[in-house]
């Protein structure tokens, strides 16, 4: 790929994929300001890779991967410098101080809730359900993270149903 089809290919998957990128590195980054190095970096990474990109996956796999594995990237550093204490899925406890469930809808603290989960996960299942909520399919995240179709549809299940009983402890949904 030339450098003119690069720029195209880029301008286009930024195009497409932009706010959910975004959101994306809001899932991996909870600083505002690494946030926004880290989305830079996304975006660089992304326009590098188009050198390499060769059609035979889709614009989406190839946008999501990448973004991902420099999401990781960011995250393993940052886990260096820092030690958080990651959880597998399994292992998570929401805290009972947090706002009810109806509150945070209403408040827009549930998104906050479900990003304070999802930023406690180790990578492979942060991928995975940061993919999810994004809306990318089954087989297609299982295509970007390297897990299989039915190991993706586990942990989507298990992280769904520790939100429904969660929220159902609070009275939010049934």
């Amino acid at each position: 790929m030339d450098e003119a089809e690069q720029d195209r290919a880029f301008a286009e998957a930024i195009d497409r994929f932009g706010p959910a990128l975004a959101r994306m590195a809001r899932g991996y980054e909870a600083d505002p300001d690494l946030r926004r190095d880290l989305e830079q970096d996304v975006q660089v990474a992304l326009w590098q890779s188009f050198a390499h990109f060769d059609g035979r996956c889709a614009l989406s796999t190839w946008v999501w991967r990448v973004a991902h594995n420099r999401a990781t990237s960011h995250m393993l550093a940052h886990r260096r410098r820092n030690a958080p204490g990651w959880a597998s899925l399994d292992d998570i406890e929401i805290a009972d101080a947090a706002p009810s469930p109806f509150d945070a809808a209403e408040s827009g603290q549930a998104m906050a809730l479900v990003l304070s989960i999802v930023e406690r996960l180790d990578p492979p299942d942060r991928q995975i359900l940061l993919l999810y909520l994004e809306g990318v399919a089954g087989a297609e995240i299982a295509a970007i993270t390297g897990v299989t179709a039915d190991i993706a549809a586990t942990r989507i299940h298990r992280f769904k149903s520790m939100l429904t009983r969660r929220f159902a402890r609070e009275g939010g949904c049934a």
